[in-house]
């Protein structure tokens, strides 16, 4: 039986580790030939290796699949184009980039710097921008030229955009634009034979654990061998692979997110409720005082992360 992924070609950056690092494994285990991406750093974007990168590459070829490193930081835009110009020159084209990586540096805003908001945001949605921009660039060529490749763009965000977390000013508001980004890229590229889509994971990771000790509780410990593990990151694995097929042709600019067994679909910004004047006129502030209010009040609280992790652990 044919795999999932023969045939295709696909860059993971951030792969050296943690999700990245499940997610290449696994789409080369169906098929793919894989970039393996990772400047090899520490959780805040500090330091670089090559380690990471390459010891994912040995585990693929290994299992009998093709990789090759990768150490670029996403954040340089010629660096990335770079990094696709791998998957061409070593795999002869591209059909897959799955944008993973990503570092943090949490801390209230009125104590975060200039520099601490612009490492976040160059890695996470300058990077993904980079990536996004050069496929783009490269899809459409080969489109116009009579050649589909049926790009798929499967892009990282998280409930700390979408939803919100205290300390993470930077790290939330470049995840939430990158679910913008990712649905305006969709629309604007599926003349092209392009779809583009996102996952939110919900998983113990270095930026789970060891970057956001307020999470780390609630990710809680490895289970013993032989259970499933709510919280393995491997559990994304198969989503990125599902999303990366031509099983997901028609699926364009949604969000997924994924924690253990459980799948969710989530929507952006949406009119919860309206209300008009009677008459019409402008509205005064005192008028608009009772009827925001009472919209506010008939659609309830807002959704919690932190509830929300504790229900979906919960099996709620």
């Amino acid at each position: 039986m044919a795999k999932l992924l023969e045939g295709k070609v696909a860059v993971v950056t951030g792969s050296g580790r943690g999700l990245g690092r499940g997610e290449a494994i696994y789409l080369a285990k169906e098929g793919a030939k894989v970039v393996v991406n990772d400047v090899g750093g520490h959780f805040d974007g500090t330091g670089a290796g090559q380690g990471p990168a390459d010891e994912v590459v040995a585990e693929i070829k290994a299992a009998g699949g093709e990789a090759v490193s990768n150490y670029s930081s996403v954040s340089d835009f010629q660096a990335a184009k770079g990094l696709l110009d791998t998957a061409i020159e070593k795999f002869g084209q591209l059909n897959i980039v799955v944008n993973n990586a990503g570092i943090l540096r949490d801390r209230m805003l009125f104590n975060m710097s200039e520099e601490e908001w612009d490492a976040v945001i160059a890695v996470h949605l300058k990077g993904t921008w980079n990536c996004m921009r050069h496929a783009c660039g490269y899809w459409r060529e080969q489109h116009k030229a009579g050649n589909n490749l049926k790009g798929k763009f499967v892009n990282t965000v998280s409930d700390a955009g979408l939803l919100g977390n205290v300390g993470q000013t930077n790290y939330g508001a470049a995840k939430a634009a990158i679910a913008a980004l990712s649905m305006i890229v969709g629309r604007e590229m599926s003349r092209y034979g392009v779809v583009s889509n996102c996952v939110a994971p919900m998983a113990r990771t270095r930026l789970t654990t060891e970057a956001t000790p307020s999470m780390a509780g609630l990710m809680g410990a490895a289970v013993p061998e032989g259970q499933f593990d709510m919280q393995d990151p491997d559990n994304m694995a198969p989503l990125v692979a599902f999303l990366s097929s031509d099983l997901a042709d028609n699926l364009n600019g949604e969000v997924f997110r994924l924690m253990g067994n459980r799948v969710w679909m989530l929507r952006g910004w949406h009119n919860v409720d309206t209300i008009a004047k009677s008459e019409m006129s402008k509205w005064t502030p005192q008028e608009l005082d009772g009827a925001i209010k009472g919209m506010v009040e008939k659609a309830g609280p807002q959704e919690d992360l932190t509830a929300m992790m504790m229900q979906a652990m919960g099996g709620g």
